[in-house]
């Protein structure tokens, strides 16, 4: 996956924000986190297969915004 670094960005915010007593971000930025790796993951099975899981991967993003656990 060539936009792994993503992920290491959103995680220094993370950590950032932890640190500085910002915990609402720190965890929406957890949840971004876990958005983002969903979404490469998905990405990369798209590419590898050539099909399109778009419609399969709506459970993720609607239990994220519902502030399910998953």
């Amino acid at each position: 996956m060539s936009q792994e670094w993503m992920i290491d960005v959103l995680t220094d915010l993370k950590n950032f924000a932890s640190a500085n007593g910002l915990m609402g971000l720190a965890e929406q930025l957890d949840d971004s986190i876990l958005v983002a790796a969903a979404e490469l993951k998905l990405d990369g099975l798209q590419a590898a297969s050539g099909q399109n899981y778009a419609k399969q991967d709506c459970g993720v993003h609607r239990a994220l915004a519902a502030g399910d656990n998953i």
